[in-house]
Formats: C-alpha cells, structure tokens, sequence
C-alpha cells in the first residue's frame, strides 16, 4: 500500500504543477494573446495577475476583466519495442475574473480569481502505463486579494495574499497483473476534497520613460496540504482484500516560487511589444513524503525537479480605436529530468504560439478573443522508478504532445 498509494500522490502534485500534465499558460485573454507577457504591461485588470503594482497605473476608476478558455489537449504514446501505443484526449474550461477600483490617486485595491490548475487526463483503459495511471482531474481556484500604491508617477508597488482551494480525484491499476475472479483489473481511486493552501504575491513597476515600463513580480512557494483523503480499493481478489483496505492519507504537496522580470515599450501610439522571462523554482520537489491512517510507515518518494524558465514575446497593434490585433511566441523549458518522466505529466520543452484581438463594442467595452497552440518536442523517456515487489520497474517510450485553446473575454471600465 505504501508503493501505491506514494505514486498515486505523484501523479497529485504533478497534476497541480502541469494542469493536468500541461504547463498551460491561461490567465488573461489580452495578455495570453501576447505570448502571456504582461509583468511590464498596464492596458486592463488582468494586470492583478501578471504584476499587481501595475494596477496603479490604470487609468480608470473601475476596471473589470472576465473570460474563460476551452482547453484541448492530446498526447500519443508508442513504445516500438513492445508495440505499445496508446492516447489521451482532454478537456478543460480554466477562466478568469479581475476587478480593480481606484480608491484614491495613490491607492489601488481588486480581487483576481483564476483556475489555472483545472482539467482531466483520461488514457485508453487497461493501457500499458495503467499501474502508473488511468485518469486524473483535477480542480483548483485561486482568489487574490490585492493592493497598489503608486508612489510616484513613475514607481509603485503592489501585491497580496493568495488563497487556493481544490480537490483531485485519481485512478491507476493497482499492479501490472493484478485481477480479480471475474478478470476484471484491481485498481485504486485517491479522492481528496477542500485541499487549501496560502500564499502571496508582490511586485513593482517602474517606468524609466513615458513609453517604457519595466516590472518585476514575484509569486511564493505554495504548500497545498491534502489532509485525510480517501484511497478506496475495487476489484480486489479474495486473498489480497485484507492487504489492500480502504484507509486515510496525508501530504504536503509543495508549488514552486515564481520570479518573473519583463518589460514593454511603446515604439509608436499604435505599436506595443513586450518581453518576460519567467523562472520556477522546481527544485523545491525532490520528493514527496506521505504519512498514512492505517500505520503503514511514511512513504518518501524521489522527484528530482530542477528549475525551469520560460521566455516570453509578445506585441500589440492598435490600427484604430475599434479593433486591437496580437501576437506572441514563448519557449517553456521543462523542469522533469530523464529517469522521472511519469504519463500523469508527459511533458517536454515546449513552444507557445498565440494570437488574437479585441473589437472595441464602445469605449468602455470591448469583447478579446485569443489562442494558444503549443507544441511540446516529441520525446523518448522513461519513469523509472516504479516499485513491484521490492524490484525497480522502467516504464517508458515516446510521448507526443500538442494543447489548443481558444478563448474569449469582456473588458469593461469607466
């Protein structure tokens, strides 16, 4: 029980990390449009996500940003020596709500929630990877208070504290053989609900000129702790119903810090372009340590993350006051390393393409639309440190990857 139940934990916390096995960039429909960036960029109240110091720098009383995103996700996985080859098609709706007000010339306050960490990763049942997975989803909304203070026209700061609440619901095959007197393939399903956790986020921006902003923010490290979640057992054989019983499960499930430095300039009244570059402070997860109900000893579990960074390109057109054309490009470097690649997150370094627009309804309202095609490198890699009966078990073969996502949102202000 200790074996299972410590991978099934895993695959938790990598789902939270990746959104159900993907890096997935989708916090803002003007900023996704362009490549992401925004830490530099001041033009709607998705700013309280990218950089909350830039909030100051609106310049409407009240600011408000919602949209949505529908996540399509695919992944194919061959392994030619054993002429395995199996798939997963997912789904996933992430969105997002920002509002801001402008207490007073100096003061700004908003409240930004956002799911980045929602979405499902079935794969074909029974599949050769089983033991190690069947299907997660995973549920996670974050809600951030928080405040800017411009203190002068050229500097402020910002930031807040960052509430997340969620749940994940987890299958995999208990063994590579195991079944019961029907056939039918042993398997456990974790189930753990009102995970919460606290964090923080603070920034600055400071524009040198009046066509150039620079902006650094920082987002802490996040412990989610899965506290009494349920692990229940079905198709169990007769003779291993007593070694496998339904029982409790505790973990400290560690998200990484972020820094994100970036920039904007205004090459024209019409031409913006922008630069981030992001770094993830993964080597924070070099394990997982779960403790159980039922006596069973602590389980600790080799992860052996290292830090990843992402770069970030993205410019704006805005030919004339009705309409606002995007674009942007960002590279994601993955933090897994050869030996740990598990199928609840087959990922590699990754390239973002996006795009999109506004069209301006008046001048307080504006409805954006965007997407993202990401292209993860194809990638021949194993996890190979699953245990079966005391002995260590190599999982692996070559995983491709590809995530679309089209989006719309509502910008309002006045």
């Amino acid at each position: 029980m200790r074996k299972l139940l410590s991978l099934t934990m895993m695959a938790l916390v990598a789902g939270s990390a990746y959104a159900g096995g993907y890096r997935v960039s989708l916090q803002g429909q003007k900023q996704l449009a362009m490549g992401h960036t925004g830490v530099g960029v001041v033009q709607s109240a998705e700013v309280l996500f990218f950089n909350p110091a830039g909030a100051a720098f609106l310049k409407d009383r009240f600011n408000f940003s919602v949209g949505g995103n529908a996540l399509f996700a695919k992944t194919k996985f061959q392994n030619e020596t054993y002429n395995w080859k199996s798939s997963t098609d997912n789904f996933g709706t992430p969105f997002e709500l920002y509002a801001s007000y402008k207490a007073t010339d100096w003061l700004t306050v908003g409240l930004a929630v956002y799911s980045p960490y929602g979405s499902t990763v079935e794969w074909d049942k029974d599949w050769q990877g089983s033991h190690l997975v069947n299907d997660i989803k995973l549920e996670a909304i974050y809600i951030q208070p928080t405040v800017s203070i411009k203190v002068s026209d050229q500097f402020s700061i910002g930031g807040g504290p960052i509430f997340v609440t969620g749940s994940v619901n987890f299958n995999r095959n208990l063994t590579r053989s195991l079944t019961n007197e029907q056939g039918n393939r042993s398997d456990v399903t974790i189930d753990a609900k009102g995970v919460t956790a606290w964090g923080y986020d603070v920034g600055f921006m400071f524009n040198p000129a009046e066509t150039v902003r620079l902006g650094v923010n920082y987002r802490s490290e996040i412990t989610m702790e899965a506290r009494n979640g349920d692990a229940t057992f079905n198709d169990l054989p007769a003779f291993a119903q007593g070694t496998y019983q339904n029982t409790q499960f505790n973990a400290d499930l560690p998200l990484p810090a972020e820094l994100t430095a970036g920039l904007s300039v205004e090459i024209t009244d019409k031409w913006l372009v922008a630069f981030d570059y992001n770094m993830a402070f993964w080597h924070v997860y070099d394990a997982l340590t779960i403790s159980f109900a039922n006596g069973t000893p602590t389980s600790v579990n080799p992860r052996n993350y290292k830090d990843a960074g992402t770069y970030r390109f993205g410019t704006q057109f805005k030919p004339n006051d009705k309409f606002a054309f995007r674009a942007g490009w960002y590279f994601d470097e993955s933090p897994v390393q050869d030996g740990y690649f598990a199928p609840e997150t087959p990922r590699n370094d990754s390239m973002g393409f996006t795009g999109g627009l506004t069209y301006q309804l008046n001048p307080k309202l504006g409805i954006d639309f965007s997407f993202l095609y990401l292209h993860f490198d194809e990638t021949k890699n194993s996890y190979n440190y699953y245990n079966e009966d005391g002995n260590l078990v190599t999982f692996g073969g070559t995983y491709k990857n590809v995530v679309f996502s089209p989006g719309v949102g509502l910008t309002y202000s006045f």
